[in-house]
C-alpha cells in the first residue's frame, strides 16, 4: 500500500477522537506527574509537547520513513526482536487487537496499516516526547526516572478523561523529532506518548491485554505462610 493511500486510510478509521487537547489540561497533567520520583531528586527530565503542524510534520517523515524501508534511527539501545515468552505476550495482544478490528490473517494491507499506525502515533492530536539530559547516559537509573514520569502522566490524563499510548515507534527516526521539535543535541529521546480523547466506538480501544498471575513473577521472602 502507497504512503498516500495509507494517508487517507487513517482518516476514517481512528482510535482517538479528532478533537483538540487544550493546552491548559497538558500543563495541569504535567504539573501532576512531576511529582513522580527520581534518583536523588535529579528531575532529569524533559517533555516536548507537540501538535498541529509540526506533529503532522513528524508523523508524515516518520511514515515516509518507515514504509520506504529507512533503517530505525532511535537515540537509545534497543533490544531488538522479541523472543521467547515475550514474543508469545507480543503475539497474544497483536491476535486480540486484529480480532477486535476484523482484521484477517492474510488482509496484508490492513496489517501493514496496523502495524504503521504506531509510526503515525497513532493518528493521537497531542504528542508528548520524552527526553532526558545526555551528561547522565549511561542510562539505565535516568531511564527508570524517565519510566516513573511517563507512568505519572498517563494516570493524570486519564483522571481526566484522556487516553494515552506509550510509543517507542513514533521516535523511531529520532532524527526527524529532533529537527521538528527543535530539540537539543543534550538531551536523548528516549519515547514519546501519544494522547487526545478516546473515541469508544473504535473496537480495539476495549482490548484489554492479558497480565499473568503474581506467582509466576513475584517472590515473597521472609513472610510467614
Amino acid at each position: 500500500m502507497e504512503f498516500e493511500t495509507l494517508v487517507q486510510s487513517r482518516r476514517s478509521v481512528r482510535g482517538f477522537k479528532n478533537e483538540p487537547v487544550p493546552r491548559a489540561v497538558i500543563e495541569a497533567i504535567i504539573e501532576s506527574a512531576k511529582r513522580a520520583p527520581s534518583s536523588m531528586n535529579t528531575q532529569p527530565w524533559h517533555v516536548h509537547v507537540l501538535t498541529g503542524r509540526p506533529l503532522e510534520e513528524v508523523r508524515r517523515r516518520n511514515m515516509e520513513e518507515m514504509v520506504g524501508g529507512a533503517k530505525v534511527k532511535r537515540d537509545i539501545v534497543s533490544h531488538g526482536e522479541y523472543q521467547g515468552v515475550h514474543r508469545t505476550r507480543q503475539v497474544d495482544i497483536a491476535k486480540k487487537l486484529f480480532g477486535a478490528m476484523g482484521i484477517a490473517r492474510d488482509d496484508k494491507p490492513m496489517r501493514q496499516d496496523w502495524v504503521l499506525r504506531g509510526f503515525r502515533q497513532f493518528d493521537a492530536p497531542v504528542s508528548l516526547v520524552l527526553t532526558y539530559d545526555r551528561v547522565l547516559d549511561p542510562g539505565a537509573v535516568c531511564h527508570f526516572d524517565l519510566g516513573a514520569l511517563c507512568y505519572g502522566i498517563v494516570l493524570a490524563a486519564w483522571d481526566r478523561g484522556l487516553g494515552s499510548v506509550i510509543n517507542g515507534q513514533g521516535i523511531m527516526r529520532s532524527d526527524i523529532v529532533r529537527e521538528v521539535a527543535a530539540i537539543p543535541e543534550d538531551e536523548v529521546i528516549m519515547t514519546c506518548v501519544a494522547m487526545g480523547y478516546p473515541d469508544d466506538s473504535f473496537a480495539a480501544n476495549a482490548v484489554r491485554s492479558d497480565r499473568e498471575h503474581i506467582d509466576e513473577f513475584v517472590r515473597f521472602v521472609g513472610f510467614a505462610d
